[in-house]
C-alpha cells in the first residue's frame, strides 16, 4: 500500500462515506425470553434504546486507530488483543491500515477491549447481551420474527457455506424490522456483558463474551443456539477472530 492509498482510507474513514454505521436505529425496547431458557421462565424486560445500524468498518476503525494510536496493530497491550489483532489490515512504511477493497466491510480481528475503546470514543457504548438479543430476533416485518419459516434456516446456511465466501460490504442485504442490518450472518459482534456460567444473559460476569450470527431458541438442542453458546464460551476479551466483529448502542 502506497502513501496515496494510506491517505484515501484515512479521508474516507474521516469524511464518513465508507459506511453509515453512525446511523442509529431507535429500539423501542420490550421483552425476550433468553437463549437457553425453558418456556416457563420469566421474560427479560428491555428499556428503549438506540443501536447501530451497521456493524463497525474498517474504514472507520482505522480513522478510530489514526485519532488514538494505541490501538494502532503492534501497540496494544497483550492484555488487550492477542497477537492477531488486526491481521488482515496491511503495513507500508510503519503504518498499519485496511486495505482500500476492503474499507466498507466490517473491521474484524478485534478484542472486546478495542471494541469497547471505540464506542466509548464515539460517545456510545457495546450493547448488552439482552439488547443484542432484543434485536437480533426481528425479521424483515416483525419485531420478533424467530418463528417465521425460514428464520433460522438463514442463521443456519450461514454456518454451513456463509464464512466459506468471506466478508462483504456492510448493509448490503434488507434491514430488519428495527432498520437494523446484518444482525444474521455476516460476523459474530461483540457485546458488553455476558456470563456464560449462568447461561442465561441478563447478568454480567468477569468475562465479556461475545453475540451474533445466530439467536432466538429456548430449545437447547437447536442447532443454532448451540453454536451461539459454543463460541462465547471459547472467548476472552482479548480474543480477535477474523469474523468477529461489532457495533454501537447508545
Amino acid at each position: 500500500m502506497n502513501t496515496k492509498i494510506l491517505f484515501l482510507v484515512f479521508s474516507l474513514a474521516a469524511s464518513g462515506s465508507v459506511s453509515a454505521a453512525a446511523e442509529m436505529a431507535a429500539v423501542k425496547g420490550g421483552s425476550y425470553r433468553p437463549l437457553y431458557l425453558k418456556k416457563e421462565t420469566p421474560m427479560i424486560t428491555v428499556k428503549p434504546y438506540r443501536l447501530d445500524k451497521l456493524p463497525v468498518t474498517n474504514g472507520e476503525f482505522a480513522a478510530f486507530v489514526k485519532a488514538n494510536p494505541q490501538w494502532q496493530r503492534g501497540k496494544v497491550s497483550s492484555k488487550q488483543a492477542e497477537p492477531g489483532y488486526l491481521r488482515h489490515w496491511v503495513q507500508n512504511d510503519g503504518t498499519v491500515a485496511p486495505k482500500a477493497g476492503e474499507l466498507k466491510q466490517p473491521v474484524t480481528n478485534v478484542s472486546w477491549f478495542a471494541a469497547h475503546a471505540y464506542c466509548a470514543a464515539q460517545g456510545k457504548r457495546l450493547p448488552t447481551i439482552d439488547e443484542w438479543e432484543f434485536a437480533g430476533q426481528a425479521s424483515a416485518t416483525k419485531a420478533n420474527g424467530t418463528s417465521e419459516p425460514g428464520y433460522n434456516r438463514t442463521i443456519l446456511d450461514w454456518y454451513a457455506d456463509g464464512r466459506k465466501k468471506g466478508l462483504r460490504n456492510v448493509g448490503q442485504g434488507k434491514a430488519n424490522y428495527w432498520g437494523v442490518h446484518d444482525m444474521h450472518g455476516m460476523i459474530w459482534e461483540w457485546t458488553e456483558d455476558f456470563n456464560s456460567s449462568l447461561l442465561a444473559s441478563g447478568s454480567s460476569g468477569q468475562n465479556m463474551f461475545c453475540s451474533g450470527a445466530s439467536t432466538g431458541s429456548t430449545d437447547p438442542g437447536n442447532y443454532a443456539a448451540f453454536m451461539r453458546y459454543g463460541i462465547r464460551t471459547s472467548l476472552q476479551a482479548k480474543y480477535v477472530l477474523n469474523n468477529l466483529g461489532f457495533r454501537c448502542a447508545k
